[in-house]
């Protein structure tokens, strides 16, 4: 969440670090700021707004520097509002800092007591106070921010620059992202590379308890105890064009559209080869997967209702028994740990903090067998994870995940037939059969994505309801659950998602002409349950809108509307029955005019509990 970006170049760095923070948009915030030393004066500028508004406040300044921070709020501590927004000072030093400081009222508490005045809300004001403290006591800058972390409890990204000190910035990391960006003129840091793409594309990934100093003839980087230590240099494979809008009008539409070329990059292993290999998942799977007696997933949000379909294919395919986890909750339960698990963390940026936490928790347990799906390769959960499959969809900017989703159903149904193979359920003819699906699902997708000019016409509709019902049954109530997640989200209609047989037991009672129902009916063994629950809606004068498979035979009559799917397909149809939810939601979105891209209130990386 938030974002941050840190540069000293001998170029003039005030657009390079506004057009960072638009390019960190994506992640949520609501204020943005930056500090920059400009003739040798620290110039803070903030805006209760978008970064927009911030560049308009520095073109009016004329702004140029050599050296300089800027930051995209995300509100915790403290109202959204220009006296809580990024950067903090204290005395000439500026701070901007992602993440949440547990102790930052102890903190507070004996620093007013020697007389620093806060002026705001924030935890992050402790930071920039404390330091100036610890400079007081005649340490460089380099040492003060190192003493400071070290009294920080909780997760930081901070950047940190002076006017006492022009000539270097600090950075430092514990639990939230931070990576190096390494330039032919300079020396930049931010939390996420597609900032950075605009000046390098040589990275460094600190790790936790980083510290790095950053001047503009190079870098160094010391533990949290002083000890220097050397980083490695990655080339990004992502490029400007990736982050780019392109001919779309909003990053979802381009995710969403984007999604048969994503899946054909994540099943690229497996394009034309005649088997399934556990190696793919790392070189000690093949003996970790074949040790596997019980599967333990754990994720959070989009990513949870993947899990819940892996859930029934694992179950069913490979005959293992599978447990599905909210991270936030797994963490802080007593759980009966269990060395023979394979636990499994899915995340789309690999920095979701609650499933980094529920990760090493599990750790800490004794189950060691530890496998990371994951987006982005550098990430700290695959780094934690002793097995990783990366899903190669490219980056995902909207903040309603869509392109990762798919792709994560690709990665856990190879895992489900590996699984199976090592355990000897999968038969060669299963084999074939379903790798000659999965190689033919990006073409599959893209036959549903021509069903838009359907989906625009429902989302008409859709845009005046206030309520909307999600239906599925077995591996595509999960489905349901990702189209109600998806609807709320960018158009803010409320939205609930049941087990279509669970209708009676409660939510019944909701439906009316005014609550449209969206119903997922594939041509599959639960096909004839679904349709009796479908006539309970009916019965109760609800207005039906069916996703239907063509052997579904639902027909279409005044109050339920069909729209009919290419094909029915099997054990992957969930991946593509969520693609005209996901389209839905993108169009009703459009109709009511919200923030498609960065819905209120919400953050695409939740790098805090």
């Amino acid at each position: 969440m938030c974002g941050i970006v840190t540069a000293i170049a001998t170029r003039n760095i005030v657009p390079v670090l506004l057009e960072g923070l638009r390019k960190l948009e994506y992640r949520g915030y609501d204020s943005a700021g930056l500090a920059v030393l400009h003739n040798g004066e620290m110039v803070r500028l903030r805006s209760a707004g978008r970064v927009a508004e911030l560049a308009s406040l520095a073109d009016n300044r004329q702004l140029q520097a050599n050296i300089g921070i800027a930051h995209t709020r995300w509100a915790t501590h403290g109202v959204p509002s220009e006296r809580n927004a990024h950067p903090h000072v204290s005395a000439g030093l500026a701070v901007v800092h992602n993440g949440i400081i547990e102790n930052f009222e102890t903190i507070k508490a004996d620093l007013q007591a020697k007389g620093y005045v806060f002026e705001s809300d924030t935890d992050t004001e402790a930071i920039a106070h404390l330091l100036h403290h610890k400079l007081q006591s005649g340490v460089d800058l380099f040492e003060a921010v190192r003493l400071t972390t070290n009294e920080l409890l909780g997760a930081y990204a901070i950047g940190v620059v002076t006017e006492a000190d022009p000539f270097r910035a600090i950075v430092a990391r514990r639990g939230s992202p931070l990576l190096l960006g390494v330039g032919e003129d300079g020396m930049y840091a931010a939390s996420d590379t597609a900032a950075l793409l605009q000046v390098t594309r040589k990275v460094v990934y600190l790790e936790d308890g980083d510290l790095a100093e950053l001047r503009l003839d190079g870098y160094k980087v010391v533990l949290a105890d002083g000890t220097p230590v050397e980083r490695e240099v990655h080339l990004s494979s992502l490029s400007a064009d990736a982050v780019e809008l392109g001919k779309y009008r909003h990053y979802m539409q381009k995710e969403i559209f984007e999604q048969p070329q994503a899946l054909a990059n994540t099943l690229e292993m497996i394009a034309g080869g005649g088997s399934i290999s556990a190696q793919i998942f790392g070189v000690s799977a093949t003996e970790s997967l074949a040790a596997t007696r019980r599967v333990l997933v754990l994720a959070c949000g989009t990513s949870y209702h993947s899990a819940l379909v892996a859930r029934y294919w694992i179950e069913s395919i490979a005959k293992i028994p599978c447990t599905v986890e909210i991270a936030s909750e797994y963490r802080y339960r007593e759980s009966v740990p269990d060395p023979e698990t394979l636990v499994v963390v899915i995340s789309q940026s690999g920095e979701t903090a609650d499933t980094l936490a529920a990760l090493k928790h599990a750790k800490s347990l004794g189950m060691s067998k530890t496998l990371a799906i994951c987006n982005v390769p550098e990430s700290a959960i695959v780094r934690e994870a002793a097995l990783r499959f990366i899903t190669r969809a490219g980056p995902e900017i909207g903040v309603a995940s869509t392109k990762a989703f798919t792709t994560q159903l690709a990665a856990l149904a190879l895992l489900t037939l590996a699984l199976a193979k090592q355990h000897g359920r999968l038969s060669a003819e299963d084999e074939t059969r379903y790798l000659t699906a999965l190689r033919h699902l990006p073409v599959a997708v893209a036959k549903v994505l021509e069903l838009e000019p359907q989906i625009e016409q429902w989302a008409q509709k859709f845009s005046g309801k206030q309520h909307a019902l999600f239906l599925g049954r077995g591996r595509h109530w999960p489905i349901a659950m990702e189209g109600a997640l998806k609807l709320k989200e960018i158009s803010y209609i409320h939205a609930e998602s049941y087990a279509a047989g669970e209708l009676k037991h409660g939510p019944l009672a909701l439906v009316d002409k005014e609550m449209p129902v969206i119903a997922i009916a594939p041509a599959d063994e639960l096909l004839e349950k679904l349709k009796s629950n479908l006539q309970e809606v009916r019965a109760r004068g609800g207005e039906l809108y069916v996703f239907a498979d063509a052997g579904s035979e639902i027909p279409e009559s005044e109050g339920v509307h069909i729209l009919h799917m290419p094909e029915h397909y099997g054990m992957l149809s969930p991946v593509l029955h969520v693609i005209p939810l996901q389209l839905l939601s993108y169009h009703a979105a459009l109709v009511k005019g919200t923030d498609v891209d960065k819905p209120r209130n919400l953050a695409k990386s939740v790098t805090v509990e």
